[in-house]
């Protein structure tokens, strides 16, 4: 199976390589710039159509990898009714996304593509429906795991579009996670190669992103942004992914009682981010949707970090997270987990709201 994994990771990744500059060229062209504002970090015009890449190089490495992974163990492809609903709703974000960089789309526009893509996944059959005993909640019925599963999709989604504040931050907390979930299914083996192969090739898609956005020069013409054609279909593919983990199949694989924790600790630190705003500007009578700086990059940078330092703090805050949840949920169970994840975010929250009022005066 690596042999395989390994192959749809660097396809994936050569695949970024050709496609990139392609794409650099064209936004020059074309005169399509990501345009600073107050709200960004960003002083320079700067291309936003990297999220392009994403799938062409993702699919082009999965269907090859995978036909190869058919013929050599002589097994026929067969694409289910789960993965036709997450290919459907993917390429529906991905074009919406494409259009909203060209052009620009409203909030309730997107959103609504959102919310009809996230439905796809429970009317193929794919939700939540067993908590394992987090908050002492165990099997839960459809009429509550559908509606759930759908909140919880757009919810990843706009979790990982807002986070892509600062270079390499959505990217690195991503191939953090899909790192996360391709060990978990390997670790189940049998039935998830399929899955397996997706999310190697999802990794390879974003190394390659990641080069440009973290080295290339701007005065070069050689950086770029993912935009929300990469960032909502990067989000809807990790929610995707964290339902496939989370849902009760023992058809697929035992019931597991980590399997609820898995995604929650993969996904936490986009998440935790997302509902630490919400609760900031409904607190402070702020429109839910008007966008700030004060998500934890920004502070982080007010705090006095550079983007670079920002963004090492961050992948080293989602690590920590995982470390800690992967040794302490045998031993303490997943709601006193999840209790200590959100214990040590608002302390570093403290911690850096104590360092900012300090560089402010």
């Amino acid at each position: 199976m690596i042999i395989y994994l390994l192959g749809a990771f660097i396809l994936s990744t050569i695949c970024g390589f050709v496609f990139t500059p392609a794409i650099l060229d064209f936004c020059k062209r074309k005169n399509l710039y990501d345009v600073p504002s107050v709200r960004k970090v960003h002083k320079a015009y700067v291309p936003r159509l990297g999220g392009i890449s994403f799938i062409p190089s993702m699919m082009t490495s999965f269907v090859v990898m995978l036909a190869f992974f058919a013929y050599s163990r002589e097994q026929q492809i067969v694409v289910n009714i789960w993965s036709a609903g997450f290919l459907i709703g993917a390429m529906i974000l991905y074009i919406v996304g494409i259009i909203d960089d060209l052009i620009g789309l409203n909030a309730k526009t997107k959103f609504s593509a959102q919310i009809a893509s996230a439905c796809l996944l429970p009317f193929a059959g794919l939700y939540i429906n067993n908590f394992y005993g987090l908050f002492s909640i165990h099997e839960i019925p459809y009429y509550i795991g559908i509606p759930l599963t759908i909140f919880i999709i757009v919810f990843i989604d706009n979790a990982i579009n807002l986070i892509d504040g600062i270079d390499g931050l959505a990217s690195g907390l991503s191939v953090l996670a899909l790192i996360g979930f391709l060990a978990y299914f390997i670790h189940y083996d049998v039935f998830m190669h399929s899955y397996c192969i997706l999310a190697a090739g999802l990794i390879g898609a974003l190394i390659a992103f990641m080069y440009f956005n973290l080295n290339g020069k701007t005065e070069k013409n050689t950086k770029l942004f993912m935009g929300d054609s990469g960032s909502l279909t990067l989000g809807f593919s990790l929610g995707f992914l964290a339902i496939k983990c989370a849902m009760d199949n023992t058809a697929i694989w035992p019931t597991r009682p980590e399997a609820i924790i898995v995604p929650l600790s993969l996904l936490f630190v986009p998440a935790a981010d997302v509902v630490r705003v919400t609760i900031y500007r409904i607190w402070h009578h702020q429109p839910l949707f008007k966008a700030d700086k004060n998500h934890i990059h920004h502070k982080l940078m007010q705090a006095g970090m550079t983007q670079h330092q920002a963004l090492g703090s961050i992948i080293f805050l989602a690590l920590l997270i995982d470390i800690v949840n992967y040794c302490l949920f045998a031993q303490i169970g997943g709601t006193l987990t999840l209790l200590v994840d959100i214990i040590i975010y608002i302390i570093l929250n403290f911690c850096v709201n104590y360092k900012k009022h300090e560089t402010s005066l």
